[in-house]
């Protein structure tokens, strides 16, 4: 009979820690008279001593002592099922505790108390292992099922450091380290490998703490080459440097380490991954591999070096096909970074994006950081005490006077080898074409396209913006024939995508500025009479003003026009060139070329003509070509409407949109019933359509009648 009561011969010391540790915590978790289990919901306050004399038990670190007992036994050969069940009822305790008091259980309890000290009483247990392996040749073997639970984060946050400390300088640790983690059963190991893994400082420390393991068990090999890496995404950089750093350390793992470049490189390059994948998998799936090029010896790019270009090419081509911006330029970093790998000596990939803090993260990747060594200190070389030069009588070097004729412009832009001329010329035609329209027409076409061929000769800050907007204005200069010219250019041969959306952007700019009115002179303001106090310095100059400041603050006016802004007006340029921008990009685009097939593998181009059609109905209201486009444009949408790229079936719901917008409702019930029936029919009444079309025309076609009624 186990007795609480403190004994006689040790006034603080109980009775029950005379009996080895194991004994004392069976009797108590199975209940002082073995009738009901701990973790009975009906044991009541009478199980209160209990808990408090499994409390001190817990604070007086007599689980460091059951475990080692628990250990010995092992070795020993003695009966598993009791040493399962004791590891078991440790680890289960809060549980049971809490339990048994409904939720009343002392702090020492709490999951975030009682496992820390779970983990330091396991290195405590280590440390006798540890010293037993020095003094004899047999020693206790270390049991796996202390990490079986799902608090084993609690217990690795104290575990991992010490012994990430303790494995430094010691072979004896680490091969105590190794055979820990080996012990763990196949449904913990993702756990424990995971949590070695955060918490690691570095994957040196890795190295040290789990050894080959990914090399002796199948079980972590499939969690570190392919959970973490494949199938889950949602974890840090410093994480993928730990994974990755660590199968580079060992000549064993090497091998794990050019397979799993190979499988990424394998998901990276898939163009279904590419569409399906969700952009943050992408962006991990990227980092992962940055860090193996990172990791890779000379010797082994060589021995790959094929295969490296073959996914490059394939996988480049895949995200440079998508129509979300951060796919493309992930593509296009990735793409440099095997490049620069596989020609250290050659030509090498280089991409236009934006240079941001993401970008230049992914880019460091590449590079492993350098060894931390002191650096000599420098005798100082600040040159503050230095006289500056008087720059004040400075003069500007003088420069290059731009062409002041339309023809000179095109003669500098083809021709001339004056690099200082053609920058002037490059940033002045905008201006010139805008000033001398009659020259302009005469040579609009050639001029249109010079500048779509133009390419950047010398480095101009905004070249791209300064060649558009130049395109820009010969467009709304000479509408027509421009315009037929650029879209025919559209389904030519002999283009790059990059050129076909230039057309695009500059054919909705010209658009856009041809549909506002233009200002002519000054508007006119009719403000509120008022009086102003004027500077006494200037009151001579401006009489005039003054004066009739003063007899509109003293007029009293019975009838008066409108005091707000007058609003700008004017003829709308568009409506007589609206058909030349819209109805030839309708023309061809089921016809692929060998070069370019919007149908096809150039969906993004087809996503940009889409959102550009739209642009140019909404651009056309009101206009007298603007039922033909709208009939024209939803039968182009009816062709399209089952497109797999999200970005086309957003821009065919904004035509359909600027449909609605533009045509008069009038003419969209006599014109075009079956189109509207078979849109209806196709949207399904989701979202906002769920209210019948008919409904909305036919209501706002009554409202038109009864105001001009």
């Amino acid at each position: 009979r186990l007795r609480l009561a403190p004994s006689r011969s040790g006034p603080g010391r109980p009775r029950w820690a005379r009996h080895p540790a194991c004994l004392v915590f069976y009797i108590l978790f199975r209940n002082r008279r073995g009738s009901r289990p701990l973790s009975s919901p009906s044991a009541g306050r009478r199980l209160q001593p209990i808990v408090e004399v499994l409390e001190r038990f817990v604070r007086e670190g007599r689980l460091a002592a059951l475990m080692w007992e628990v250990c010995q036994q092992q070795a020993r050969g003695g009966p598993a099922e009791l040493q399962d069940a004791l590891l078991a009822g440790v680890v289960a305790l809060p549980d049971r505790v809490s339990n048994s008091l409904r939720g009343r259980n002392p702090a020492v309890f709490f999951p975030q108390n009682y496992f820390p000290l779970l983990g330091a009483a396991i290195v405590e247990v280590l440390h006798e292992i540890s010293a037993s392996l020095r003094g004899t040749a047999a020693g206790g073997l270390c049991h796996g099922g202390t990490s079986s639970s799902g608090v084993l984060q609690e217990i690795l946050s104290v575990l991992v450091p010490r012994l990430a400390d303790l494995t430094k300088s010691d072979c004896i640790w680490q091969r105590i380290c190794w055979r820990l983690v080996e012990c763990v059963p196949e449904r913990w190991m993702e756990a424990v490998v995971l949590g070695f893994v955060q918490r690691a400082p570095g994957a040196d420390v890795l190295s040290r703490l789990l050894g080959n393991l990914v090399v002796k068990n199948k079980q972590a090999q499939f969690v570190v080459t392919q959970k973490f890496l494949l199938l889950q995404y949602g974890y840090t950089t410093a994480v993928l440097q730990n994974l990755l750093g660590y199968l580079s350390l060992d000549s064993l793992r090497r091998a794990l380490l050019i397979k799993v470049l190979q499988e990424l490189l394998e998901t990276w390059s898939s163009s279904s991954a590419v569409k399906h994948s969700p952009a943050e998998q992408q962006e991990y799936i990227s980092k992962a591999i940055l860090i193996c090029l990172s990791h890779l010896k000379e010797p082994e790019i060589e021995s790959c070096r094929q295969e490296l270009l073959t996914s490059m090419m394939e996988g480049v081509k895949c995200h440079l096909d998508s129509s979300l911006p951060q796919i493309r330029r992930l593509g296009m970093i990735v793409a440099e970074s095997i490049s620069s790998k596989i020609n250290t000596d050659g030509p090498v990939l280089k991409f236009q994006y934006e240079e941001d803090d993401e970008a230049r993260e992914l880019k460091s990747l590449l590079v492993q950081a350098p060894s931390i060594c002191a650096v000599p200190s420098l005798p100082d070389d600040n040159d503050d005490d230095l006289t500056p030069y008087d720059m004040s009588e400075d003069k500007e070097l003088k420069k290059t006077k731009a062409p002041v004729y339309i023809r000179d412009c095109i003669e500098v832009l083809t021709g001339s080898e004056d690099t200082d001329k053609w920058e002037a010329t490059v940033k002045a035609l905008e201006s010139l074409v805008r000033k001398n329209p009659a020259a302009t027409r005469e040579v609009s076409v050639e001029l249109a396209k010079i500048l779509l061929h133009l390419e950047e000769k010398t480095c101009i800050e905004g070249f791209a913006e300064l060649r558009q907007r130049a395109q820009v204005a010969v467009l709304t200069v000479d509408p027509i024939p421009v315009a037929q010219y650029l879209t025919s250019q559209f389904y030519s041969l002999n283009y790059s995508l990059r050129q076909r959306m230039d057309i695009l952007d500059v054919l909705v700019l010209a658009a856009r500025e041809l549909s506002f009115p233009k200002v002519h002179g000054k508007i006119k303001h009719v403000e509120k009479p008022c009086v102003q106090l004027l500077p006494g310095s200037d009151s001579s100059n401006d009489w005039r003003k003054i004066v009739d400041e003063r007899i509109k603050s003293k007029t009293r006016r019975f009838a008066k026009g409108p005091s707000q802004v007058q609003v700008a007006s004017g003829p709308n340029e568009f409506n007589s060139v609206a058909g030349h921008f819209f109805f030839p990009l309708l023309q061809n685009f089921d016809r692929p070329l060998s070069t370019f097939d919007l149908l096809g593998e150039d969906h993004f181009v087809l996503g940009r003509l889409v959102h550009t059609l739209a642009v140019l109905m909404y651009l056309a209201v009101n206009t007298v070509a603007v039922t033909a486009m709208g009939k024209a444009l939803m039968e182009f949408v009816w062709a399209l409407r089952f497109h797999t790229d999200s970005y086309v079936r957003q821009g065919l719901l904004s035509c359909i949109s600027s449909v609605l917008l533009s045509v008069p409702a009038e003419h969209l019930l006599n014109n075009m019933t079956e189109e509207l029936l078979e849109t209806q029919s196709w949207l399904g009444g989701k979202m906002w359509w769920c209210m019948p079309m008919f409904f909305w025309l036919v209501l706002q076609f009554a409202c038109n009648i009864s105001l001009k009624l």
